[in-house]
Protein backbone atom coordinates (compact mmCIF):
# COMPACT_ATOMS: atom_id res chain seq x y z
CA UNK A 1 0.00 0.00 0.00
CA UNK A 2 2.81 2.43 0.80
CA UNK A 3 4.24 2.03 -2.74
CA UNK A 4 0.81 2.70 -4.26
CA UNK A 5 0.29 5.77 -2.11
CA UNK A 6 3.76 7.01 -3.03
CA UNK A 7 3.03 6.55 -6.75
CA UNK A 8 -0.29 8.36 -6.36
CA UNK A 9 1.41 11.25 -4.60
CA UNK A 10 4.12 11.45 -7.27
CA UNK A 11 1.52 11.65 -10.04
CA UNK A 12 -0.38 14.39 -8.20
CA UNK A 13 2.90 16.28 -7.75
CA UNK A 14 3.68 15.97 -11.47
CA UNK A 15 0.23 17.33 -12.37
CA UNK A 16 0.60 20.23 -9.94
CA UNK A 17 4.03 21.11 -11.31
CA UNK A 18 3.05 21.04 -14.97
CA UNK A 19 -0.34 22.73 -14.51
CA UNK A 20 1.42 25.94 -13.47
CA UNK A 21 2.11 26.53 -17.18
CA UNK A 22 -1.34 25.42 -18.44
CA UNK A 23 -4.07 27.96 -19.27
CA UNK A 24 -7.67 27.79 -20.44
CA UNK A 25 -8.26 29.25 -23.91
CA UNK A 26 -11.65 30.81 -24.62
CA UNK A 27 -11.75 30.99 -28.43
CA UNK A 28 -14.91 29.07 -29.34
CA UNK A 29 -18.52 28.77 -28.32
CA UNK A 30 -19.74 26.84 -25.30
CA UNK A 31 -16.43 25.44 -24.08
CA UNK A 32 -12.79 26.32 -23.64
CA UNK A 33 -9.72 24.40 -24.73
CA UNK A 34 -6.30 24.29 -23.10
CA UNK A 35 -2.99 25.91 -23.90
CA UNK A 36 0.60 25.89 -22.68
CA UNK A 37 2.65 28.94 -21.69
CA UNK A 38 5.48 27.92 -23.99
CA UNK A 39 7.74 30.91 -23.49
CA UNK A 40 7.35 34.29 -21.82
CA UNK A 41 4.11 35.85 -23.05
CA UNK A 42 3.50 33.12 -25.65
CA UNK A 43 0.79 30.45 -25.41
CA UNK A 44 0.44 27.49 -27.79
CA UNK A 45 -2.84 25.65 -28.30
CA UNK A 46 -4.51 23.33 -30.83
CA UNK A 47 -5.57 25.21 -33.95
CA UNK A 48 -8.80 23.29 -34.47
CA UNK A 49 -10.11 24.62 -31.14
CA UNK A 50 -9.60 28.28 -32.05
CA UNK A 51 -12.77 29.35 -33.86
CA UNK A 52 -12.24 33.11 -33.87
CA UNK A 53 -9.31 35.43 -34.51
CA UNK A 54 -10.28 38.15 -32.03
CA UNK A 55 -11.80 38.45 -28.56
CA UNK A 56 -9.72 35.52 -27.30
CA UNK A 57 -9.34 35.25 -23.55
CA UNK A 58 -7.04 33.20 -21.34
CA UNK A 59 -7.73 31.97 -17.82
CA UNK A 60 -4.42 31.78 -15.97
CA UNK A 61 -3.54 29.36 -13.16
CA UNK A 62 -4.08 32.10 -10.57
CA UNK A 63 -7.62 32.69 -11.83
CA UNK A 64 -6.96 35.91 -13.72
CA UNK A 65 -8.64 36.35 -17.11
CA UNK A 66 -6.52 38.21 -19.67
CA UNK A 67 -7.00 39.02 -23.37
CA UNK A 68 -4.81 37.31 -25.93
CA UNK A 69 -3.78 38.28 -29.45
CA UNK A 70 -3.62 35.69 -32.21
CA UNK A 71 -0.09 35.66 -33.60
CA UNK A 72 -0.60 33.01 -36.26
CA UNK A 73 -1.92 29.59 -37.18
CA UNK A 74 -0.43 26.48 -38.73
CA UNK A 75 -3.31 24.13 -39.58
CA UNK A 76 -0.81 21.71 -41.10
CA UNK A 77 0.30 20.68 -37.61
CA UNK A 78 -2.84 21.90 -35.80
CA UNK A 79 -1.12 24.64 -33.79
CA UNK A 80 -2.03 28.24 -33.01
CA UNK A 81 0.22 30.74 -31.24
CA UNK A 82 -1.22 33.45 -28.97
CA UNK A 83 0.44 36.42 -27.25
CA UNK A 84 -0.63 37.98 -23.96
CA UNK A 85 0.65 40.54 -21.47
CA UNK A 86 1.33 39.41 -17.96
CA UNK A 87 4.37 38.49 -15.93
CA UNK A 88 4.86 35.86 -13.26
CA UNK A 89 3.35 32.87 -15.04
CA UNK A 90 5.50 29.74 -15.10
CA UNK A 91 6.74 28.67 -18.52
CA UNK A 92 6.96 25.08 -19.71
CA UNK A 93 9.62 22.73 -18.35
CA UNK A 94 10.48 20.20 -21.04
CA UNK A 95 11.35 16.52 -20.90
CA UNK A 96 14.54 15.54 -22.79
CA UNK A 97 13.34 13.75 -25.95
CA UNK A 98 15.86 10.95 -25.46
CA UNK A 99 14.18 10.08 -22.15
CA UNK A 100 10.95 8.93 -23.85
CA UNK A 101 10.22 5.22 -24.09
CA UNK A 102 7.21 3.09 -24.96
CA UNK A 103 5.40 2.04 -21.80
CA UNK A 104 6.30 5.09 -19.73
CA UNK A 105 3.54 6.77 -17.74
CA UNK A 106 2.13 9.79 -19.56
CA UNK A 107 -0.33 12.34 -18.20
CA UNK A 108 -2.52 14.70 -20.22
CA UNK A 109 -3.44 17.93 -18.44
CA UNK A 110 -6.17 20.44 -19.19
CA UNK A 111 -7.52 23.62 -17.65
CA UNK A 112 -11.04 25.03 -17.98
CA UNK A 113 -12.28 28.49 -17.07
CA UNK A 114 -14.63 27.16 -14.41
CA UNK A 115 -13.48 23.72 -13.17
CA UNK A 116 -9.74 24.35 -13.03
CA UNK A 117 -7.21 21.58 -13.66
CA UNK A 118 -8.13 18.15 -15.05
CA UNK A 119 -5.88 15.20 -15.80
CA UNK A 120 -6.04 11.79 -17.45
CA UNK A 121 -3.30 9.16 -17.39
CA UNK A 122 -2.03 6.34 -19.57
CA UNK A 123 1.22 5.27 -21.16
CA UNK A 124 3.18 6.12 -24.27
CA UNK A 125 1.94 3.42 -26.61
CA UNK A 126 4.05 4.18 -29.67
CA UNK A 127 7.08 6.20 -30.73
CA UNK A 128 8.20 6.60 -34.30
CA UNK A 129 10.10 8.74 -36.75
CA UNK A 130 9.11 11.86 -38.69
CA UNK A 131 5.69 11.87 -40.34
CA UNK A 132 3.33 14.05 -42.35
CA UNK A 133 -0.15 15.09 -41.31
CA UNK A 134 -3.07 14.78 -43.71
CA UNK A 135 -2.64 18.52 -44.45
CA UNK A 136 1.04 18.13 -45.28
CA UNK A 137 2.50 19.41 -42.02
CA UNK A 138 5.85 17.97 -40.96
CA UNK A 139 6.08 16.46 -37.48
CA UNK A 140 9.53 15.55 -36.18
CA UNK A 141 8.44 12.46 -34.26
CA UNK A 142 5.42 10.24 -33.83
CA UNK A 143 4.23 10.20 -30.20
CA UNK A 144 1.03 8.30 -29.53
CA UNK A 145 -0.25 8.21 -25.95
CA UNK A 146 -2.71 5.56 -24.83
CA UNK A 147 -5.20 7.76 -22.99
CA UNK A 148 -8.47 9.60 -23.52
CA UNK A 149 -8.49 13.25 -24.52
CA UNK A 150 -11.74 14.52 -23.08
CA UNK A 151 -13.38 17.73 -24.24
CA UNK A 152 -11.09 20.66 -23.52
CA UNK A 153 -7.88 18.60 -23.41
CA UNK A 154 -6.70 19.41 -26.95
CA UNK A 155 -4.00 22.06 -26.82
CA UNK A 156 -2.89 20.99 -23.35
CA UNK A 157 0.37 19.20 -22.59
CA UNK A 158 1.40 15.58 -22.32
CA UNK A 159 3.78 15.31 -19.38
CA UNK A 160 6.03 12.61 -17.98
CA UNK A 161 6.10 11.25 -14.44
CA UNK A 162 8.25 14.19 -13.33
CA UNK A 163 5.81 16.78 -14.63
CA UNK A 164 8.00 17.73 -17.59
CA UNK A 165 6.23 18.58 -20.83
CA UNK A 166 6.67 16.16 -23.73
CA UNK A 167 4.52 18.04 -26.24
CA UNK A 168 1.06 19.33 -27.13
CA UNK A 169 -1.91 16.96 -27.31
CA UNK A 170 -4.42 17.11 -30.13
CA UNK A 171 -7.41 15.14 -31.33
CA UNK A 172 -7.49 17.18 -34.55
CA UNK A 173 -4.99 15.15 -36.59
CA UNK A 174 -6.57 11.70 -36.29
CA UNK A 175 -10.13 10.47 -35.90
CA UNK A 176 -8.99 7.25 -34.30
CA UNK A 177 -6.52 8.27 -31.61
CA UNK A 178 -4.96 11.09 -29.63
CA UNK A 179 -1.57 12.31 -30.83
CA UNK A 180 1.10 14.44 -29.23
CA UNK A 181 3.09 17.01 -31.18
CA UNK A 182 6.67 16.86 -29.85
CA UNK A 183 8.32 19.94 -28.38
CA UNK A 184 10.66 20.18 -31.41
CA UNK A 185 7.69 20.57 -33.76
CA UNK A 186 6.08 23.15 -31.49
CA UNK A 187 9.35 25.11 -31.16
CA UNK A 188 9.79 25.23 -34.93
CA UNK A 189 6.21 26.33 -35.47
CA UNK A 190 6.37 28.99 -32.76
CA UNK A 191 9.55 30.41 -34.30
CA UNK A 192 7.99 30.48 -37.77
CA UNK A 193 4.78 32.14 -36.64
CA UNK A 194 6.56 34.72 -34.48
CA UNK A 195 9.04 35.70 -37.19
CA UNK A 196 6.90 35.39 -40.31
CA UNK A 197 3.32 35.13 -39.12
CA UNK A 198 2.93 31.82 -40.91
CA UNK A 199 4.62 28.68 -42.20
CA UNK A 200 5.57 29.00 -45.86
CA UNK A 201 4.99 25.54 -47.32
CA UNK A 202 5.42 24.86 -50.98
CA UNK A 203 2.40 24.79 -53.27
CA UNK A 204 1.88 23.46 -56.80
CA UNK A 205 -1.85 23.95 -57.32
CA UNK A 206 -2.69 20.46 -58.60
CA UNK A 207 -4.90 17.54 -57.68
CA UNK A 208 -3.05 14.23 -57.76
CA UNK A 209 -3.55 10.51 -57.39
CA UNK A 210 -1.13 7.60 -57.25
CA UNK A 211 -0.96 5.51 -60.43
CA UNK A 212 0.96 2.39 -61.45
CA UNK A 213 3.24 2.73 -64.48
CA UNK A 214 2.77 -0.16 -66.93
CA UNK A 215 5.81 -2.40 -67.30
CA UNK A 216 6.12 -1.82 -71.06
CA UNK A 217 6.12 1.96 -70.51
CA UNK A 218 8.77 1.65 -67.81
CA UNK A 219 11.01 -0.41 -70.08
CA UNK A 220 10.50 1.83 -73.11
CA UNK A 221 11.22 5.05 -71.19
CA UNK A 222 13.82 3.48 -68.86
CA UNK A 223 11.94 4.50 -65.71
CA UNK A 224 12.72 2.80 -62.42
CA UNK A 225 9.52 3.87 -60.62
CA UNK A 226 6.75 1.31 -60.49
CA UNK A 227 4.34 4.01 -59.25
CA UNK A 228 4.02 7.75 -59.77
CA UNK A 229 1.26 10.36 -59.48
CA UNK A 230 -1.09 11.49 -62.22
CA UNK A 231 -2.30 15.09 -62.45
CA UNK A 232 -6.11 15.12 -62.17
CA UNK A 233 -6.68 18.87 -61.86
CA UNK A 234 -4.69 22.05 -62.38
CA UNK A 235 -5.67 25.24 -60.59
CA UNK A 236 -5.87 28.22 -62.96
CA UNK A 237 -2.98 30.67 -62.49
CA UNK A 238 -1.32 28.33 -59.96
CA UNK A 239 2.39 27.41 -60.11
CA UNK A 240 1.77 24.18 -62.04
CA UNK A 241 -0.52 25.92 -64.54
CA UNK A 242 2.02 28.70 -65.11
CA UNK A 243 4.68 26.04 -65.78
CA UNK A 244 2.50 24.31 -68.36
CA UNK A 245 1.47 21.16 -66.49
CA UNK A 246 -1.61 19.52 -67.96
CA UNK A 247 -4.29 17.03 -67.00
CA UNK A 248 -3.00 13.52 -67.51
CA UNK A 249 0.66 14.35 -66.96
CA UNK A 250 2.32 11.69 -64.82
CA UNK A 251 4.83 13.13 -62.35
CA UNK A 252 7.73 10.71 -61.84
CA UNK A 253 10.41 12.91 -60.21
CA UNK A 254 11.14 16.31 -58.67
CA UNK A 255 14.75 17.48 -58.92
CA UNK A 256 15.80 13.91 -59.60
CA UNK A 257 14.05 12.44 -56.55
CA UNK A 258 11.55 9.72 -57.45
CA UNK A 259 7.87 10.48 -56.84
CA UNK A 260 5.89 7.32 -56.12
CA UNK A 261 2.87 8.70 -54.28
CA UNK A 262 1.26 11.92 -53.09
CA UNK A 263 3.18 11.79 -49.80
CA UNK A 264 6.45 12.10 -51.73
CA UNK A 265 5.18 15.35 -53.22
CA UNK A 266 4.12 16.67 -49.82
CA UNK A 267 7.52 15.75 -48.39
CA UNK A 268 9.21 17.70 -51.17
CA UNK A 269 6.98 20.70 -50.56
CA UNK A 270 8.49 21.14 -47.14
CA UNK A 271 8.74 24.27 -45.03
CA UNK A 272 11.59 25.67 -47.13
CA UNK A 273 10.28 24.81 -50.60
CA UNK A 274 8.27 27.98 -51.29
CA UNK A 275 10.12 30.29 -53.66
CA UNK A 276 12.41 27.62 -55.10
CA UNK A 277 12.38 26.34 -58.68
CA UNK A 278 11.92 22.62 -59.18
CA UNK A 279 12.64 20.44 -62.20
CA UNK A 280 9.65 18.17 -62.70
CA UNK A 281 10.06 14.99 -64.77
CA UNK A 282 6.80 13.96 -66.43
CA UNK A 283 5.45 11.26 -68.69
CA UNK A 284 3.51 13.07 -71.40
CA UNK A 285 2.27 11.68 -74.69
CA UNK A 286 4.46 8.60 -74.41
CA UNK A 287 7.73 10.33 -73.62
CA UNK A 288 9.56 11.86 -70.67
CA UNK A 289 9.63 15.66 -70.57
CA UNK A 290 11.09 18.06 -68.02
CA UNK A 291 9.34 21.21 -66.85
CA UNK A 292 10.61 23.86 -64.46
CA UNK A 293 8.09 24.93 -61.81
CA UNK A 294 8.42 28.01 -59.60
CA UNK A 295 7.00 26.65 -56.34
CA UNK A 296 4.50 28.97 -54.74
CA UNK A 297 3.52 29.46 -51.13
CA UNK A 298 0.53 27.39 -50.11
CA UNK A 299 -2.58 29.52 -49.63
CA UNK A 300 -4.63 29.02 -46.49
CA UNK A 301 -6.83 25.90 -46.57
CA UNK A 302 -5.04 24.44 -49.62
CA UNK A 303 -3.85 20.82 -49.36
CA UNK A 304 -1.44 20.41 -52.31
Amino acid sequence: MSALVSLSDDIATAVAQASGAVVAVDARRRSTSSGVHWREGIVVTADHTVKRDAEIELTLPDGRCVPAELVGRDPGVDLTVLRFEGAGLRTADFAPPDDLAVGQIAIAIARSDDDGVAATMGVISALGGPWRTWQGGRVERLIRPDLTLYSGFSGGPLVDGRGRIIGINTSGLSRQTALTLPAATVDRTVHSLLTRGGTARGYLGVGMQQVRIPEDVRQKLKIENEEAVIILSVEPDGPASSAGLMLGDVLIALDGSAITDVHDVLAYLSDNAAGRKAKASLIRAGRVVEVEIAIGERPAEEAD
